[in-house]
C-alpha cells in the first residue's frame, strides 16, 4: 500500500477495456486538502494530458491524479486534448473538486486516440473503490511492459512518504516512458513542494537510463497534505523523498525491458558537476557499453570512448586522457591515462564503473541496464 502509506490518502485500480486483459486505470485521490508539484518530460512532443495537467497545476492545488495505460493519448491533436480535460472534468464530478484539481496520465501506444468511453465506465468503478488498501491495486494498473509493480515507502520523524511508479523501456531524462506519483502526510505550504520535488528526481529519476529514449508522457507528480500532523523537519522529509525516489528510480532499471545486468556509474575529477553529469549519460547511453555488459564483456575501452565523445555545451566535455583513471567493478583498468594489467571478472547481476577524470570537484552518477536481444523482441512486438 505504498502509495496509500501515509495518512489521508486512498486509492484504486479497475480494468476499463483499454488494454485486453490487465487492469488499466487507477486514481489516487488525497481525502484532506493538498498541496503538490509535479515535473514533466521535457520532449518536445509532448502527449496531451501532460499539457493538460500542466495547465491545471497552474490554476489549483493538486487533489487526485488518473492514469491510465495502454494508450498515451500522445500524437492525438485537438482531440486528445479533449479527451484528457474531459477525464479530469469526469473524474473531478465524481470526486466532489473542481476539474483543476485533478492531474491526468497516461501511458501506453503513441498516436492513438484514447477511448473516453471505457474511461468513464472505469472512472465510476474506480472512484467507488477507492480504499486505503488500495495501493497495491493502483500500482498493477499503471503498468505497461513492466514486469512488476514498483512501490517505496521511506518514514520520518511522524510522517510517511510513500510511492508508485512505472517504467520499463523508453527510459531517458529528461525525465526517465515513466511515471510516478509519490504520497505524503507531511505538512507543505502551497508553492512548496516543486523545491523538495526538483533535487529528487534530479538525483533520481534523471539520473537512469535503459535505452536512452526520452518519452513524450514522463511525469512525476508529488502530493503532501499534512494529515500526519507532524512537527516541520524538512531535512528529514527531503531524505524520506529522496529515498522513495530512488527507490523507485533503481527498480525502473531493474525492470529495464529485457534486462539482464545494471552498472551503477560514478564520474567524480569533472570541471563541473555539469559536465560529469553528461560524461556519466553517454556512457550510460553507449549501445557499445551497454551490449558489453550484456555479454559480461569488461571492455572498459569503449566506456573511455564514450566519455570522450559526450556532447556538452555545444563541443564535447573536458576530458584529459593522461589524467583519467578508470576502475572496472572495483578494479583499477586505468591509472592516470596507463593501463593496468588486469582484466576484471563480471559475474553476477551489475557492477560498478568509476572515472575519476582529475580535473576539478565535478560529480555524478548514474544508474543503467545492459542492452539484450530481449529489448529487440519486445519493442517489435510492442503494438502486436
Amino acid at each position: 500500500m505504498s502509495v496509500t502509506a501515509a495518512s489521508g490518502f486512498v486509492a484504486s485500480g479497475v480494468r476499463c477495456g483499454i488494454r485486453k486483459s490487465r487492469p488499466d486505470l487507477a486514481v489516487v485521490r488525497s481525502v484532506a486538502p493538498a498541496t503538490g508539484a509535479a515535473m514533466f518530460t521535457a520532449n518536445r512532443m509532448q502527449a496531451a494530458p501532460v499539457k493538460i495537467s500542466r495547465e491545471h497545476l497552474e490554476l489549483a492545488e493538486p487533489q487526485a491524479v488518473v492514469v491510465n495505460s495502454g494508450v498515451a493519448n500522445a500524437a492525438t491533436g485537438a482531440r486528445g486534448e479533449l479527451t484528457a480535460r474531459a477525464s479530469a472534468a469526469e473524474a473531478a464530478r465524481l470526486l466532489g473538486l473542481d476539474a483543476d484539481e485533478v492531474l491526468v496520465l497516461s501511458t501506453g501506444v503513441i498516436g492513438e486516440q484514447l477511448p473516453l468511453d471505457k474511461i468513464f465506465t472505469g472512472l465510476d468503478a474506480a472512484v467507488a473503490d477507492l480504499s486505503r488498501h488500495g495501493g497495491e491495486a493502483a500500482a498493477q494498473a499503471i503498468l505497461t511492459t513492466d514486469t512488476r509493480p514498483k512501490e517505496a515507502t521511506a518514514g520520518g520523524s511522524g510522517f510517511v512518504v510513500g510511492g508508485m511508479a512505472k517504467g520499463s523501456g523508453m527510459i531517458h531524462p529528461n525525465l526517465a516512458t515513466m511515471l510516478a506519483v509519490v504520497t505524503t502526510d507531511y505538512a507543505l505550504e502551497p508553492g512548496e513542494a516543486l523545491e523538495f520535488l526538483r533535487p529528487a528526481v534530479e538525483a533520481s529519476f534523471n539520473s537512469i537510463s535503459v535505452d536512452g529514449e526520452c518519452s513524450t508522457n514522463d511525469a512525476v507528480v508529488l502530493l503532501a497534505n499534512g494529515a500526519s500532523g507532524a512537527p516541520r523537519d524538512d531535512d528529514a522529509f527531503a531524505e524520506g523523498l529522496h529515498a522513495v525516489c530512488e527507490d523507485l528510480a533503481s527498480q525502473i532499471v531493474a525492470d529495464g525491458e529485457g534486462a539482464t545486468f545494471l552498472a551503477q556509474i560514478s564520474v567524480r575529477g569533472a570541471a563541473s558537476d555539469a559536465e560529469a553529469k553528461a560524461i556519466a549519460r553517454r556512457i550510460a547511453t553507449s549501445p557499445l557499453v551497454k551490449t558489453a555488459l550484456f555479454g559480461r564483456d569488461p571492455n572498459w575501452g569503449r566506456v573511455l570512448a564514450a566519455a570522450g565523445s559526450a556532447p556538452f555545451n555545444g563541443g564535447y566535455a573536458n576530458l584529459d586522457p593522461d589524467r583519467v583513471t578508470l576502475d572496472f567493478d572495483g578494479v583499477r583498468v586505468l591509472a592516470a591515462g596507463a593501463p593496468q594489467p588486469v582484466d576484471p571478472a563480471l559475474a553476477g547481476s551489475g557492477c560498478s564503473i568509476r572515472l575519476d577524470l582529475g580535473l576539478g570537484e565535478g560529480t555524478a552518477s548514474y544508474l543503467t541496464s545492459d542492452l539484450s536481444y530481449d529489448y529487440v523482441r519486445i519493442n517489435a512486438d510492442y503494438r502486436s
